[in-house]
């Protein structure tokens, strides 16, 4: 559909028309979603070189295009300088041309936030998390979804520092707020649930942690129009026959979940189930961030970890014995 907008646009208009130039944009998002990322980032190219051309480096479109390129370069993993210098770009521009309260210019204090969480530069993925939270309370409101993404946002980071009292309080708010805004089985909601399942597994609270993950798990697969679940393997089953097995693979809220549930399998001793259900994580993973992505590296570490089952059973019966 983009496609023949767009050579309808560059042969009525031009190719440098901003008309054509969203319709690149476009295609870039369009790419993006479907996991082609190098595609996306000669679309976005593209569309910057021509914006930076027709309406200048600062003008909205302009900025637009650069964030969704950092936002780009985060996917890719690879290019997390790229993508703070982007970042930066956009932001200094939003704030000139919109304000440093506007919602656009949040969105891309957030984006840093995350950029930096994912740096492990907590201090400042805090300054920038508290600085867009504090703007998307004074122009959204408290409860409104993306003011409670934020939220979320800091609940990961406050588990990631170690407060976990902080995070469950946290979680708490994000989860009652979306649940109120949106509602249980959002895949906002959802995402939460997830995170309070890890937090649950760091405070050893594994049954806990067990309910979480299949509470995410079965509510990510009801929110796509699949039939409720009752165990994991249909859960699987019914997102591979619902969307495709391709498309099952690269649903990130169910790689997230996969992963955890995973987890929580070689914790318990349970080595087949954690050993399938990671290397079912893991074909999804490649697929979305590819065999060079940290989260690649990480998840195959787990499943290598998973193949040395002495380890594994040595870890569960010293968790039996000190309990």
């Amino acid at each position: 559909m983009y496609n023949r907008a767009l050579q309808g646009f560059e042969k009525k208009l031009s190719p440098d028309h901003t008309s054509t130039l969203d319709t690149v944009n476009n295609l870039g998002l369009l790419y993006v979603d479907q996991g082609k990322l190098e595609m996306a980032e000669q679309m976005y190219d593209r569309a910057l070189r021509g914006c930076e051309k027709a309406l200048g480096p600062d003008h909205t479109s302009t900025l637009l295009t650069v964030n969704n390129l950092g936002l780009l370069y985060v996917d890719q993993v690879r290019q997390l300088e790229m993508a703070k210098q982007m970042y930066d770009r956009a932001l200094q521009g939003r704030e000139k041309t919109l304000g440093p309260d506007h919602m656009l210019t949040l969105d891309t204090v957030n984006s840093l936030g995350i950029l930096y969480a994912d740096q492990d530069k907590l201090e400042m993925a805090e300054q920038m998390y508290n600085r867009a939270l504090q703007g998307r309370e004074k122009t959204l409101g408290p409860d409104h979804i993306e003011t409670l993404e934020t939220v979320h946002k800091l609940g990961d980071l406050s588990k990631k520092q170690g407060n976990i009292e902080e995070a469950e309080q946290i979680y708490q708010r994000a989860m009652h707020g979306f649940e109120k805004a949106l509602h249980s089985e959002h895949t906002s909601t959802l995402r939460v649930v997830n995170s309070f399942g890890e937090l649950r597994m760091e405070q050893d609270r594994l049954t806990e942690a067990g309910q979480m993950f299949e509470r995410a798990l079965q509510g990510h697969e009801r929110a796509l129009g699949s039939e409720h679940p009752s165990t994991l393997k249909r859960a699987l089953e019914g997102f591979e026959k619902l969307l495709g097995v391709q498309q099952a693979k690269i649903y990130i809220p169910v790689l997230d979940t996969l992963e955890n549930i995973g987890q929580l399998y070689a914790s318990t001793g349970h080595l087949e189930q954690a050993r399938e259900t990671s290397k079912r994580a893991l074909e999804g993973v490649e697929a979305v961030f590819g065999r060079s992505s940290q989260r690649y590296s990480k998840l195959t570490a787990v499943i290598a970890s998973i193949d040395k089952p002495a380890d594994l059973e040595t870890l569960f019966l010293e968790r039996l014995l000190f309990q």
